[in-house]
């Protein structure tokens, strides 16, 4: 390269430089001149300027006596979707703090210091506002105690339970079904806001829509009357009005009583284990004897109730005990004896019959294995009424017998029974009477249409389909076909 095209190349360099250098200066001083303001946003939006936040956040908090009051707080802040960031500008427009005070009333509403609990339920997210952290501890414990006895909940918590001796309960675990998440936040005064732990503890018993509603007693009402009359089993009953420990609790005339149906918005679940001694129900039988005239009929041997004791876990949930009832262990206390009846076999007509044991199969058998444990009853439940018992404890897969001899009417999923029965066995009786055994492991169902099947005969096996929280057998009589002109009875009723 020549001398004077690198003399030229340096001093286009320097020249470059010199200006790069100026330019930089002058930016730097325009930025130093600039002015440091903030630009306040709503929804996203810009809505101003201002010269200093400060005297906004003043105005607010004076401005807003009424939220100030009607909260019992002592500030109050800007709306949830305000944000304010400190920039620098000039030849811009500044407003007053007034000016985004008024901006502000009208696109947002403003907030308050508290506490925020959120979860889900049913996949729907629930979120509950209180100012102070104290009401949603003790509308929790309110809520708890709606469920479970105080006493079993303090020894539970303490860690003071009695070990079981012979018979009694221990529960092993106490939890909430969902995830409960708190944290302290702004919230809007045009949300809901629970200020006391009454009203916070009935939103979470009877939900946000239910209206309250009350009966008075009046002279022979009983827990199990009213709950009757308005659609509650007494656990229900019990849960609304926990002043009451029992279903034999007496009532005073005058007074008013929780009749509404309770929607729980939590999920309070325990599990126990417990022993305790149930009772085997005997069956009644026949026999013939040839020497007796055919018009003789007597008890010859009179029935006695055997006595188990079962070592079982099981789950409650909101009251409820749920299905799947695990037995662990079984000891006879005392041995069943069947009754039984005996009856003349001598025919005046010459003839006669044999003296050895018949069984007509017009007594009813208990459907499944024995130990078992009923985990729901014949009775209102979560306002519909549930028209049959629910039979667990003997494990998914057990077998489901049929109950009395007679006609198989339907064996498929859902059918005249409808779908929250799962897989089912309905059966007719020559009595009129109709069985329906529900929730039947898929297509176990040992039986078809039209077969005719004897008591004690294996129909399915225990499961947990259709609308069911557990393995069990839904037993359902109904005198007529179900759903079609027939009526339920309580099952027990047959085995008195």
């Amino acid at each position: 390269m020549k001398i004077n095209d690198i003399i030229k190349s340096a001093f286009f360099t320097l020249i470059i430089s010199i200006l790069c250098f100026v330019g930089f200066f002058f930016d730097k001083k325009d930025s130093l001149d600039a002015e440091k303001i903030y630009e306040v946003f709503i929804d996203g939006k810009s809505v101003g300027y201002l010269k200093n936040d400060e005297k906004l956040y003043d105005i607010i908090n004076s401005k807003q006596q009424e939220i100030k009051k009607k909260y019992n707080v002592t500030t109050v802040y800007p709306p949830e979707n305000f944000k304010i960031i400190k920039t620098s500008s000039y030849d811009i427009v500044l407003s007053t703090p007034e000016q985004i005070y008024n901006k502000m009333a009208d696109i947002g509403s403003f907030t308050i210091e508290g506490y925020i609990a959120t979860y889900k339920k049913d996949e729907k997210q629930i979120t509950i506002n209180v100012l102070d952290k104290k009401v949603f501890d003790s509308a929790i414990h309110n809520f708890v105690l709606a469920f479970i006895a105080e006493e079993e909940y303090t020894n539970y918590m303490n860690n003071t339970q009695k070990e079981i001796e012979t018979t009694g309960k221990v529960i092993k675990n106490m939890y909430f079904d969902e995830i409960i998440n708190i944290k302290k936040g702004y919230i809007s005064v045009n949300d809901t806001i629970f200020e006391d732990e009454s009203s916070l503890t009935q939103y979470l018993l009877f939900g946000p829509n239910n209206k309250i509603e009350k009966y008075v007693v009046k002279e022979g009402d009983t827990i199990d009357s009213i709950s009757e009359a308005n659609k509650l089993n007494y656990k229900e009953f019990l849960v609304a009005n926990p002043k009451y420990s029992s279903r034999d609790s007496l009532l005073t005339i005058g007074d008013n009583v929780n009749i509404t149906l309770i929607n729980p918005m939590l999920t309070f679940v325990y599990d126990v284990n417990e022993i305790l001694d149930t009772e085997i129900p005997y069956e009644k039988k026949v026999e013939y004897d040839s020497s007796k005239a055919s018009d003789f009929n007597e008890i010859t041997t009179a029935g006695v109730t055997g006595i188990t004791r079962i070592d079982e876990n099981y789950t409650v949930k909101n009251g409820q005990t749920q299905g799947g009832v695990e037995i662990v262990s079984s000891v006879k206390i005392k041995e069943k004896v069947d009754q039984v009846t005996t009856k003349g076999g001598y025919r005046y007509s010459g003839g006669w019959t044999s003296g050895s044991y018949i069984d007509t199969g017009t007594t009813w058998g208990w459907p499944t294995n024995q130990p078992s444990v009923i985990t729901s009853g014949y009775e209102w439940r979560w306002g519909a009424f549930h028209d049959g018992i629910d039979i667990s404890g003997t494990g998914c897969g057990s077998p489901i017998y049929a109950a009395l001899e007679g006609e198989v009417v339907s064996s498929q999923f859902g059918g005249m029974v409808g779908p929250a029965s799962g897989y089912n066995v309905v059966i007719r009786h020559s009595n009129g009477y109709y069985s329906v055994y529900a929730h039947m492991i898929a297509n176990s169902m040992t039986v078809k249409v039209g077969d005719k099947v004897t008591r004690g005969q294996v129909i399915g096996q225990m499961g947990n389909t259709g609308v069911s929280y557990g393995c069990h057998c839904h037993l359902g009589i109904f005198y007529g076909q179900p759903y079609s002109g027939g009526y339920s009875i309580n099952p027990l009723s047959v085995y008195r």
